[in-house]
């Protein structure tokens, strides 16, 4: 669902609003709904970050290149300017000290902080997480978990998909329970935690309390 919502998976039916703006689709030969302006999914997709599973940091970049090399594109910043934003990004995710090591020198906890990080530098109108914690040891879990936290008091919008059932209870203002690719339960955390009317969704809160 989060890669249809970006197009990086085209939906079949539907319709997509980020910040109220609805995204133009048109039909393809297949059925699949795919983007029927090029320049607006083109704009609406750098005010969208996405923190994947398994980071997808560029290998061959050091921490700090991996930040600045899409505010200097796609928003037109300066090196300077990308490097001033970037390095206070660094501090805010605790790896200031990391700006110069490459990926593969980092723990998965300090890449996905990383990553978070990049995301942040194109200033994003909302973010999306695809389960950013699923590839961690579990130790690394609670300081990714810590930072996305404290974007969540910040009241950014964001999206996230997790297992983490007391994290999400606790930062989220909505929940929506999937099965089987469909939307079973959607409501507050305290109504979908609480008190679900789904038996699916019942079943599934009761084995993670």
């Amino acid at each position: 669902m989060l890669r249809c919502i970006n197009l990086l998976e085209n939906p079949h039916q539907g319709q997509i609003l980020v910040a109220g703006e609805e995204l133009k689709l048109k039909a393809a030969r297949n059925g699949d709904h795919i983007a029927a302006d090029n320049r607006q999914i083109n704009r609406l997709r750098s005010q969208i970050g996405f923190v994947f599973q398994n980071f997808n940091l560029w290998p061959h970049m050091s921490v700090l290149d991996n930040i600045i090399e899409a505010p200097r594109r796609v928003l037109g910043q300066s090196k300077a300017e990308a490097i001033e934003v970037a390095e206070e990004l660094l501090a805010k995710v605790g790896i200031a000290d990391k700006r110069h090591a490459y990926p593969a020198q980092l723990s998965g906890g300090q890449q996905q902080r990383a990553a978070i990080a990049r995301t942040l530098a194109m200033q994003p109108k909302v973010i999306l997480f695809d389960e950013p914690t699923s590839a961690l040891d579990p130790e690394m879990v609670q300081e990714v978990l810590g930072v996305i936290r404290a974007l969540a008091e910040e009241g950014r919008t964001m999206l996230l998909v997790t297992h983490e059932m007391n994290f999400a209870r606790q930062v989220s203002t909505e929940v929506v329970f999937l099965h089987q690719g469909m939307v079973e339960e959607q409501g507050t955390p305290q109504q979908v935690f609480e008190n679900p009317l789904s038996a699916r969704c019942k079943q599934f809160m009761s084995s993670h309390r």
